[in-house]
């Protein structure tokens, strides 16, 4: 898509750019006078502020842009004023974008009367996927027609160059293109990667990079040029506005300032480099064009002189107002959630038995048919096979390829994408096939969605289900049959169900759908169908469709004879997962003797529950499949040890895998490393004599 331009612009939107250009200049001049009070690290936009004021002026109130850290300058041009921004370069309380939690020029923004930004992670290249699945949603709202919208909303991700070698950024670029996703990448260019040069980082430019990309058009421009950037950038929109297609915009910049404020262009830049970068400095440029033009040379300075009376009245404002209060460093992690009690029928009369993955299918089926929001998507997942482990089959012809279809392999989209789809307001329901290949869409579970909440002030947080098929059983080796429930439960932000029967599984999928926050459902592929000896009980019958249950809620599901407690000669198995099958065969043993809590979830975990039984009982095993160092068990075991320990009679113990890194193909070995009833009941006899 070739640039060429037909079109002047007013003389209005000039002397606009220009004055915002010059309110960027003060700013950054501002900012480097008071290095000792702007002492949080942060990047201005000295270089790039033509081809960001271009892009922002395009915008409309229904469209959606990521800004990365170095465009303060698409900000102002859509509208924020410098004392804000101002806010957050100081980490004040007043910060409309996180409250003084996050960087300058990190935004997020729900205003009506401007396009809306979600959270922004400083991982460079990261915002792609996320901001994809913004248009990834939009394209899916209008096919269901969801929302009517004046304007046809254009989706704009912004990113530097040297991101763009990120994989990351392939899979977002990937997804668009295949789509057809209206979303412009405008790839900023200024040759440096912190101190990487480009001819140290990259083959070519993103320009060249995208040429394979079928279906995704692009366009270079001198993002140097106001005028040469506003005409690009108004052909580009219209492009993506009325077309509805994807386009990448690779705009020429320079760097004037340094790359941060802590890494200072004087570390690595020579003089040469800098004179050349100074000499296409956009504010010069646009300045010769509005003398040319006729404009008084007067009026310019005048305009310069007022950005910078604006900017140092908008700075000592910021100075004085108010440091956040200690007491909100808590606020946020979580959005509040609706379901807080089990309701519905559980048990419906003359209801019939179903195995654990028939309970997924139907519960999704039955929020899908109610919510047209919903929306399911991963490898494998549609109507073709309906899941390798059939856990979607009959869903795909039910709904439609728009509403369940298979992706590409790409886990980090898969996950990352539910960050902009949940943004738009729907409700993604993914599935990463297996729990061990969750690790390439751990960067975005952790960086963008568990944060998004936080560092948004509450305004993005991501609602989404993640499915993770989970657990080792009959030789599915080291890729296929591993737990991962303790990387996941350092996520901070995020929570975790883990259940063990169909009817669990059921209430906790619905909790999780009307939850406003990111969840995890870890699924154990050996309950699924009640295939692996002594997990019958995992089948268990249909609850209606209204009953849900909450998480947080544990469950005593065998009970210790009270006489037995009251003797001091009782023990409690506190597990999730399969750990509740080798749990209930172990207790068939010792007589009364064992009570067994199945966890059901794990953030949030129910930890009254566990404390009260713990200490009805003095003694207390934390099971799990895992292997056992630096786990989930071995943490909770510390949390009970503190907080029951003068009602302990033993140590508290903890049961689970061998410590090796994988789970071995072969059935024999498979066997040695993995707990099960018979090494319970060893270690449980053992505590028992205490």
């Amino acid at each position: 898509m070739e640039n060429t331009l037909h079109e002047k612009v007013s003389q209005d939107i000039l002397l606009k750019a220009y004055n915002h250009m010059m309110l960027a200049k003060a700013m950054a001049d501002i900012y480097e006078e008071n290095r000792n009070v702007c002492k949080y690290v942060h990047s201005t936009s000295r270089g790039h502020e033509a081809i960001q004021l271009a892009t922002a002026y395009q915008l409309k109130k229904e469209d959606w842009i990521s800004p990365y850290y170095r465009d303060e300058s698409i900000l102002l041009g859509i509208g924020f004023e410098p004392y804000q921004l101002m806010l957050q370069l100081l980490a004040k309380a007043e910060d409309p974008f996180s409250g003084g939690r996050s960087y300058y020029s990190h935004p997020s923004s729900r205003d009506e009367n401007k396009p809306k930004i979600i959270h922004q992670s400083s991982a460079t290249g990261m915002q792609t996927i996320p901001t994809t699945g913004v248009a990834q949603g939009i394209k899916y709202i209008q096919d269901f027609n969801l929302q009517h919208f004046e304007n046809n909303p254009v989706v704009v991700c912004s990113l530097g160059d040297n991101s763009v070698t990120e994989g990351e950024v392939s899979e977002a670029l990937q997804f668009a293109a295949l789509h057809q996703l209206p979303i412009i990448f405008l790839v900023q260019d200024n040759e440096w990667g912190i101190s990487v040069t480009k001819e140290e980082a990259r083959t070519c430019d993103a320009y060249d990079f995208v040429a394979g990309f079928t279906g995704l058009s692009r366009m270079r421009v001198d993002g140097t040029d106001f005028i040469e950037s506003f005409e690009a950038m108004k052909k580009a929109v219209d492009f993506v506005r009325t077309e509805r297609k994807p386009l990448v915009v690779c705009a020429k910049t320079v760097l004037i300032g340094h790359h941060t404020s802590g890494v200072r262009r004087e570390f690595y830049r020579n003089e040469e480099d800098l004179t050349k970068h100074r000499a296409k400095d956009p504010g010069e440029i646009l300045r010769k064009q509005l003398l040319e033009a006729g404009i008084d040379e007067d009026h310019l300075k005048q305009i310069t002189k007022k950005a910078r009376l604006e900017a140092e009245e908008a700075f000592e404002r910021a100075k004085n107002a108010e440091d956040p209060k200690p007491e909100t460093v808590m606020q946020h992690i979580f959005a509040p959630t609706p379901i807080t009690e089990e309701a519905g029928t559980r048990e419906p009369a003359n209801g019939e038995k179903i195995v654990m993955v028939d309970a997924a299918i139907h519960a999704i089926q039955e929020l899908m048919w109610k919510h047209p929001e919903a929306l399911l998507y991963g490898q494998d997942v549609g109507e073709r096979i309906g899941g390798v482990f059939r856990e979607t089959v009959t869903l795909g012809k039910k709904f439609g390829s728009k509403r369940v279809f298979n992706t590409a392999i790409q886990e980090a989209y898969i996950i990352g994408s539910t960050a902009g789809m949940s943004a738009v307001g729907l409700k993604p329901i993914v599935e990463v096939q297996f729990a061990d290949y969750i690790y390439p869409g751990i960067n975005q579970l952790i960086t963008e969605i568990s944060k998004s909440s936080y560092l948004s002030g509450g305004k993005f947080p991501v609602s989404n289900i993640i499915r993770v098929p989970i657990g080792a059983y009959g030789g599915g080796g080291p890729y296929h049959s591993g737990s991962v429930e303790s990387i996941l439960a350092n996520i901070k932000g995020i929570k975790i169900a883990y259940p063990s029967n169909a009817a669990d599984f059921k209430g906790l999928l619905k909790a999780a759908y009307y939850d406003p926050n990111p969840v995890i459902m870890l699924e154990h592929k050996g309950l699924y169908w009640s295939k692996v000896p002594g997990t019958e009980d995992a089948k268990t019958i249909e609850p209606a469709e209204d009953y849900i249950l909450p998480f947080g809620k544990g469950k005593v599901i065998i009970e210790a004879d009270q006489n037995e407690t009251e003797k001091g000669r009782t023990l409690l198995v506190i597990t999730y997962g399969m750990g509740v099958y080798w749990a209930k065969e172990a207790v068939k043993n010792f007589n009364g003797r064992v009570e067994v809590i199945d966890l059901r979830t794990l953030i949030p975990l129910d930890e009254e529950l566990v404390f009260e039984r713990v200490k009805a009982h003095g003694k207390c095993i934390v099971l799990t499949e895992e292997q056992l160092n630096n786990s989930f068990a071995e943490a909770f075991a510390h949390r009970i040890s503190k907080n029951c320990f003068k009602y302990l009679d033993a140590p508290v113990e903890t049961m689970g895998s061998l410590d090796v890194p994988a789970v071995p193909i072969n059935l024999v070995l498979e066997k040695e490393m993995l707990p099960n009833a018979e090494k319970l009941s060893k270690k449980i006899e053992e505590m028992l004599q205490y």
